[in-house]
């Protein structure tokens, strides 16, 4: 029996290879599906399953093209429903993987037709679970995601404190959890930075699934402070039930390069957002007017989830070079399929066909302390609302990143904005979606809240009431 967890960090999203005495069963495969299929041809093996835990709202799965690529059965929990063939699972039911077996666990809660694998050793032993978004490694997947359902998120909460009460704690302490993510996911609200844990660890540690935790007091904490969820969830997951391009064909169409004078066209004639993918550094120094910045060098696919509307967005591309393809895959593993190229030679060529650039000022904290102590200046902290509220520099405007398109409106385009995230990355990205709307008088603080954090400016803690 092989085990392999092929985690991919952007996503913080873990997919799974077992195999069996020459059968295989991968869980949740990420778009990109070449990567499985060399794998089980270097070991001799054929691929029998595609698990899925449930219909991925964060990710587009591989699902679809592996098994028309391979044969592969497609297998979901109880009630789920596809446009294309799948098997099915009755809760209880076995699947057999050469020696060992894989029980399928109906646990409803994060989605309705969400489902935990059990892998059952030579010896009949419970080994692992494959816990999709049910169980992660100190929380539990947000109750908020079901496709076109009646039920409330309350409804869905008291169902997962059922899946778990009833179906994964009674397995035993020493099975091994494989879970679908870690943290960085905004499928829970406090994943731990593991990616493999124990049971028994779980039960002593995580929150929700205290011993002596009441239904109620479940739905309450997992829903407490649960951030609404970015937009292209609800698409993802529609892609996942429904289906989609082919990505090998999604890369032949993105992968292409365009000289100066077409990738103007583009941008001005069909629409297409330009979207540069260089580290924030390179987009500081020099840009395409109007153009949006996300790295790839951060947290890029969710980012452009999160703040590019229309999954069919026209996309045209600025990146380092050699990058092209791997831009264009990270955009298909959340659904974004319509990139038409990328600028050949970059902004170098940019630059030499005689095309127009702009900057972004940046300067140091220092820098900043020195201003602030000599006038009023208008800080804009673009991070998360829990970083916000845990801690921040006196008399700040905050205007979390997540939701900059929908509250950009409470700012003023006369005004000038010194913008800080945790890092520099962040207040980039924001930096470049304002300028993109007409907001110029932005300055970047270099090295955000951690930069910061060294000066002598007045920083505001969150206190815990407990303490009070």
């Amino acid at each position: 029996m092989k085990i392999e967890q092929l985690y991919t960090g952007c996503l913080a999203q873990g997919a799974y290879y077992i195999e069996s005495e020459g059968e295989v069963a991968i869980i949740d495969p990420l778009r990109e599906i070449q990567q499985y299929i060399e794998k089980a041809d270097a070991n001799k093996a054929k691929i029998k399953y595609i698990l899925e835990t449930h219909f991925h709202a964060d990710f587009v799965s591989g699902h679809v093209d592996l098994a028309k690529e391979t044969g592969a059965t497609i297998v979901f929990g109880p009630g789920a429903s596809t446009e294309y063939d799948i098997h099915t699972a009755t809760d209880g039911e076995i699947l057999k993987l050469g020696k060992v077996s894989i029980k399928v666990l109906h646990t409803p809660g994060h989605t309705l037709e969400s489902a935990t694998y059990v892998l059952i050793d030579e010896n009949g032993k419970d080994h692992a679970i494959f816990s999709g978004d049910t169980l992660f490694l100190g929380d539990v997947g947000r109750p908020d995601l079901a496709i076109k359902s009646d039920l409330t998120k309350e409804d869905l909460a008291g169902m997962l404190f059922d899946s778990l009460r009833n179906k994964i704690m009674p397995l035993a302490d020493d099975v091994i959890v494989y879970p679908a993510h870690g943290a960085g996911s905004a499928c829970g609200k406090n994943l731990s930075k593991e990616t493999v844990g124990v049971l028994g660890e779980q039960k002593k540690t995580n929150y929700a699934l205290r011993a002596d935790m009441t239904k109620a007091e479940f739905v309450k904490e997992v829903l407490d402070g649960i951030a609404p969820p970015p937009q292209y969830f609800a698409k993802n997951a529609m892609l996942n039930k429904m289906g989609y391009a082919n990505f090998d064909s999604v890369l032949k169409t993105g992968n292409v390069a365009l000289q100066p004078n077409e990738f103007e066209a583009m941008a001005n004639h069909e629409s297409a957002l330009v979207l540069d993918v260089r580290t924030q550094a390179d987009f500081i120094k020099s840009h395409i007017p109007n153009s949006i910045f996300i790295g790839l060098n951060g947290g890029f696919a969710p980012w452009v989830g999160a703040l590019i509307k229309d999954i069919n967005q026209p996309i045209i591309l600025v990146v380092p070079e050699g990058k092209s393809a791997e831009a264009v895959t990270r955009l298909s593993r959340v659904g974004y399929d319509n990139t038409l190229g990328y600028l050949e030679g970059g902004i170098d060529a940019w630059k030499k066909a005689g095309k127009d650039i702009e900057t972004l000022t940046s300067i140091s904290a220092e820098e900043l302390a020195t201003r602030l102590k000599a006038d009023t200046l208008n800080i804009l902290d673009v991070r998360k609302d829990g970083e916000y509220q845990s801690s921040h520099l006196e008399d700040v405007q905050h205007l979390s990143l997540d939701f900059i398109n929908e509250k950009m409106n409470a700012l003023n385009k006369d005004k000038t904005y010194y913008i800080h995230c945790a890092g520099g990355y962040r207040s980039v990205i924001a930096a470049s979606i304002l300028k993109a709307r007409g907001y110029t008088k932005l300055i970047d603080i270099a090295g955000g809240f951690a930069a910061i954090k060294n000066t002598d400016l007045p920083i505001t803690d969150f206190v815990c009431p407990s303490t009070l």
